[in-house]
This record gives structure tokens, sequence and C-alpha cells, in this order.
């Protein structure tokens, strides 16, 4: 993990979904936990350009966006006191959709509980790794 670096994953979740965190911005959430909740959600769909506001502040590898499958949804989670809920896993497939043409994407929302248990840090929560 390579501290609070903005927009990163330890090993980027969308090339090995084993033992993720995604980081932004000072908060963290275990994206292997977020997977393993999602399976309790319905998948739904979402604007591309509303649910990938935050997109300017992930690193994104060109090269690997290329590679995505956009069928594969995205996980979000609210957070407290923010509208959009944060993708917390997909941001390849968001760079990919923009870059296509694609305005919908296939996402989970999890709920604020489970947001709240996937969460490693931020929002008055210490570091737990």
């Amino acid at each position: 993990m390579s501290g609070d670096t903005t927009g990163t994953t330890s090993n980027d979740t969308e090339h090995d979904p084993c033992d993720q965190v995604f980081v932004l911005l000072g908060w963290a959430w275990d994206v292997t936990l977020a997977a393993r909740a999602a399976t309790r959600y319905p998948v739904t769909l979402a604007n591309v350009s509303e649910i990938g506001a935050l997109g300017a502040l992930i690193r994104i590898d060109h090269d690997y966006a290329e590679t995505v499958d956009l069928s594969r949804p995205l996980l979000a989670v609210p957070l407290p006191e923010v509208r959009t809920p944060i993708v917390i896993d997909g941001w390849h497939r968001i760079h990919k959709a923009r870059q296509t043409g694609v305005t919908e994407l296939p996402v989970i929302f999890l709920d604020g509980d489970d947001e709240r248990a996937c969460r490693l840090m931020g929002g008055g929560i210490k570091r737990r790794w």
C-alpha cells in the first residue's frame, strides 16, 4: 500500500480481486470485503458522468483500461453527508466507458452499514492496517 496516495489500490482491484484496498483523500476501504458484501445487493445502472465525478483524482493505467470488461459492475459506497456515492472499485471501467462513449455502467451500491464495515480509515476512523 502506498500511504494516502489519491485514488489508488494496493494491487489494482481490476487486475487482482484479492486483498484490495482503495484509498482516496485519507479514506480507505477494504474492496475485497466490499465485494463479498456486494453479493447481497442488486446490480443497477449508473450514469457514468455522475458516478465518475471524482475521476480527475484517480490514477488510470490507460493501456490496462482498454482491456477491462464494462459488463463487470462497479462497487460504490455512500459517505456521510456526501450526495453522490463513491466508487471504490471500477475506475478503469469508468475511464474506458468515457473513452468509448458508453453512458451507463452496471453498479452495485452498498448501504451505509456495509460501507462502514469495509472502511479502514477516514471519517474519524484511524488506520487499521
